[in-house]
């Protein structure tokens, strides 16, 4: 599908899609517990629901129940030992494994992967093209160490597992964050006895683990002396953990999530809008909350607007506005790589050089997120230039001949060059990134953006949002 995005201001009230992280999060942890938990106002997404998919092969059930509040109820079922076939006189031949098809979802498939393999029923895993590319090869190898059975295509996709889980020592190394927070959530409801010593040399995404510790000590399974769960950590970099756990139902709203907030608040700065974002919750440890830190830090006005304060309602808001020119500056986005995008095109957009640092992580996701933004930012005459952790960009003079432009319309003019052509690449957040892009291009200037059908992958209606004209 193609997107045609036309120059305007956007701004207004948005309420913020609910929190991809912690949909998928709940959703696995209420599947594995024995009980019935009931999450309100989930994420529904394509990432989202391929994670409800997977947790009902691993035996969940899961009702979708509309209304307000929007309910997912959720039956779930300790993994346990695999049931012998019923009448089954003699061995014989093992059974074909179950499927499970993430899609697109990275989260679902390393966190997941874990998951599956607390039980004794061999489960293999699939996924679309992109998740094809993605490696879980260190997760498998703790895996392995952990007394789990392997078999992939080397370390990608079909990748089988089969436990049980035995525990043991292993040390990962976590370009991704999601890989310890797959052993988190699973190896405290490994066996009783079995215990987990996990070792991290490397760990980026550090907020994305302070979410799972989270859930974690909500369900009272953190610093638990010697009793299941984690009995000691140190900085990150030492886990101990034993098994015999196990989860009671999760219940409660989603937050609202900080990643998606990301884009309404950057279309409405490079456009010259001002925004009020409803359903965020400041004290939330999401890592791309920091995003609007960097909007202060570039010369936006963000505030947040406390429940019971002006406008009533009993949620916070956050208005976004931008009452002068960007400017550029060093960012470090080792703890939120997803902002790469977003942060790429304020940075087109501001004075100065942006410096988009320590974030070599960002290379690892749906796409190369650091080439891809410099070759398609640099379809837009943007200069940038990649380093191996990051991206430099060049802005000025871009949103500069721009504005001059939008100032100084023609009367009757018309559009004379083909319009720009950018690539998203089937990444989400490269089609949203473009998108905002797009909106503060000269007047008449129509952008089309080809694969934005990937934008659905965690915030569906975004580019009706922006009012995008899209076609198949």
């Amino acid at each position: 599908m193609r997107a045609l995005i036309s120059p305007h201001t956007f701004g207004g009230t948005v309420t913020v899609p609910a929190s991809k992280s912690h949909t998928i999060r709940r959703l696995l942890m209420a599947s594995l517990c024995n009980g019935i938990s009931r999450i309100e106002n989930p994420l529904e997404s394509l990432d989202t629901q391929s994670c409800a998919d997977a947790c009902r092969v691993l035996g969940a059930e899961i009702t979708e129940e509309s209304g307000d509040p929007r309910r997912w109820i959720v039956r779930g079922r300790k993994p346990g030992p695999a049931p012998e076939p019923a009448g089954a006189a003699e061995p014989g031949p093992a059974p074909e494994p179950r499927r499970i098809d993430v899609g697109n979802s990275g989260t679902t498939l390393f966190l997941a992967l874990a998951a599956a393999a607390l039980g004794t029923a061999p489960l293999t895993f699939t996924g679309d093209k992109q998740i094809a590319r993605r490696s879980a090869g260190p997760l498998l190898d703790a895996l392995e160490a952990l007394g789990i059975r392997v078999d992939s295509n080397g370390g990608c996709t079909p990748i089988t597992v089969r436990g049980p889980w035995r525990g043991g020592g292993v040390s990962i190394s976590c370009p991704t964050s999601q890989y310890l927070s797959a052993l988190l959530i699973a190896a405290p409801l490994a066996p009783r006895g079995a215990v987990s010593a996990i070792e991290v040399p490397l760990l980026n995404e550090k907020p994305y683990v302070d979410m799972t510790l989270l859930y974690l000590k909500k369900q009272g399974l953190l610093n638990t002396g010697n009793g299941p769960g984690i009995s000691s950590m140190e900085a990150y970099s030492r886990f101990r953990i034993n098994g015999g756990a196990a989860y009671t139902p999760i219940n409660g709203p989603v937050p609202g999530d900080f990643s998606s907030a990301a884009f309404p608040a950057a279309g409405a700065v490079i456009s010259g809008g001002e925004i009020n974002l409803q359903g965020l919750d400041p004290e939330d440890p999401q890592g791309d909350k920091v995003f609007f830190d960097h909007l202060v830090t570039m010369g936006c006005k963000v505030e947040w607007e406390k429940p019971g304060g002006p406008g009533g309602g009993n949620s916070w808001q956050l208005r976004v506005s931008c009452p002068g020119p960007l400017r550029g500056g060093t960012f470090d986005l080792n703890g939120a790589p997803d902002l790469l995008p977003v942060m790429a095109v304020l940075a087109a957009s501001a004075k100065g050089e942006t410096a988009l640092v320590n974030v070599a992580h960002a290379r690892i996701k749906e796409t190369d997120r650091i080439a891809a933004m410099a070759a398609e930012l640099g379809k837009l005459g943007v200069h940038c230039r990649e380093k191996p952790d990051g991206l430099f960009i060049k802005g000025a003079a871009w949103k500069e001949k721009h504005n001059a432009e939008r100032k100084k319309p023609q009367a009757g003019a018309r559009q004379t060059k083909t319009p720009p052509s950018l690539d998203g690449r089937g990444d989400h957040r490269i089609v949203m990134a473009l998108a905002c892009a797009a909106l503060g291009l000269p007047a008449r200037q129509i952008t089309e953006i080809h694969g934005s059908e990937a934008a659905d992958i965690s915030y569906p209606g975004f580019l009706a949002l922006l009012k995008a004209r899209c076609y198949t």
